[in-house]
């Protein structure tokens, strides 16, 4: 068994760095997606705004799905469809032919996100320790990977198939060979809870603070995403090359606060993690909309990545250890606040900052953040809600089948 389990991670960790340079391959590109297409400037937030909206449709979607087909099986089919989307994107020359690619890759990355987490929620249960920040330090790592690809293709002038296409043959048979050793815990709660005992339907007023840490966490993720380089060169004055470091050292932070966080949730709990994320992200803002000069404000989007980098892998976590009978479900709910977030992130920031000014556009997202302490107890292991108040067993101690599916 520990073998299995062992084999599932490495394969469910390969499946994340994927991910992650898929996504940033799609993203760091939008400029010459925008030239090859001929897609203006009033309709590129349409085009921008429509993946998340139908990631959010294709993670609903996947609610239902799980109920027939295993998240394994979602995530072994929905990955190659990401991946060969992204290649329709960068091979297309049709306006039409880009719609349909991103339609296909919204939609494949709401099943991918979704079953993804589920995997690594099952997975960490069957663990009985915090793994989950592994995962997503394999794709903050698979980031950094597709924006320097990204990066060498925009330097050679590469045509946008050409830097696509090694990338997703190299990473489609990888991906698929990978997918043999996904592991699917279907085992790790007792057989009366998994088919939803008394309070094992998910209910969204307990899974409410969760999607709000979860939309909280995209907000200040997207501010930095979109808003970084701006904000260096317009408001703290730095040149245009100096400007692009920012996204970078948080991608590098997040990377690190990530590979090291499990540790700090076994040491420490999860509650203290996520609260004392929660703090460094919002003394990241505070820095940054507070720098005299460039320097500094790099130095508070280094804190952003290190405090934010906790944030939704702990709460996707939590919402696996409030629902063990039904982590399937309540993981596909809250992934949809990914999308919220993210969709809400960007034009927020914006509108106050045109409205208002940069820095003070800073401060919103700081509040926010502050926000996660209110519902940090919501990161604590959780009492049984079947009757006696005690910590559910771990997945160690309870009886399963020998192929741990």
């Amino acid at each position: 068994m520990t073998d299995v389990l062992r084999r599932g991670r490495t394969s469910l960790t390969a499946g994340f760095l994927a991910q992650g340079v898929a996504f940033a391959l799609l993203v760091t590109r939008i400029p010459a997606i925008q030239d090859r297409y001929g897609v203006s400037d009033a309709l590129l937030p349409a085009f921008l705004a429509a993946v998340p909206i139908l990631a959010g449709v294709g993670s609903v979607a996947t609610e239902r799905l799980v109920k027939r087909v295993r998240p394994s099986g979602l995530l072994r089919w929905s990955q190659p469809v990401v991946l060969l989307a992204l290649l329709g994107v960068g091979a297309g020359d049709r306006m039409l032919e880009l719609a349909v690619s991103l339609a296909a890759f919204g939609l494949a990355v709401g099943v991918l996100d979704a079953s993804m987490n589920m995997l690594g929620v099952s997975l960490q249960r069957s663990y009985g320790r915090s793994i989950m920040l592994s995962f997503h330090a394999a794709y903050s790592l698979g980031g950094i990977v597709g924006a320097s690809l990204a990066w060498a293709g925009a330097h050679w002038h590469l045509e946008l198939w050409v830097s696509y296409l090694p990338v997703v043959l190299v990473l489609l048979p990888a991906v698929l060979v990978g997918s043999r050793w996904y592991v699917d815990d279907r085992g790790a709660v007792p057989v009366a809870e998994e088919k939803g005992g008394d309070g094992q339907a998910v209910v969204f007023k307990w899974l409410l603070p969760l999607c709000l840490v979860m939309t909280v966490a995209y907000i200040g993720d997207s501010t930095v995403s979109n808003w970084s380089a701006k904000y260096l060169q317009d408001v703290l004055g730095s040149s245009e090359q100096m400007a692009t470091v920012p996204y970078n050292v948080y991608m590098v932070t997040t990377l690190l606060g990530r590979a090291i966080g499990d540790l700090g949730v076994r040491r420490l709990g999860a509650v203290a993690v996520v609260r004392g994320g929660a703090l460094v992200a919002a003394g990241g803002f505070a820095v940054v909309a507070a720098a005299p000069g460039a320097w500094v404000g790099m130095l508070g989007f280094t804190l952003l990545g290190l405090g934010l980098c906790v944030l939704v892998p702990q709460t996707f976590a939590a919402a696996g250890r409030l629902f063990p009978g039904a982590s399937d479900a309540a993981v596909a709910r809250l992934n949809v606040f990914n999308y919220v977030g993210f969709l809400i992130g960007s034009p927020l920031v914006g509108a106050l900052g045109d409205l208002w000014s940069y820095r003070g556009a800073m401060l919103v997202p700081m509040v926010l953040v502050l926000v996660t302490l209110v519902y940090a107890r919501s990161f604590a292991p959780q009492p049984d809600r079947y009757g006696g108040g005690h910590e559910r067993p771990r997945t160690a101690d309870v009886g399963r089948g020998s192929n741990g599916l």
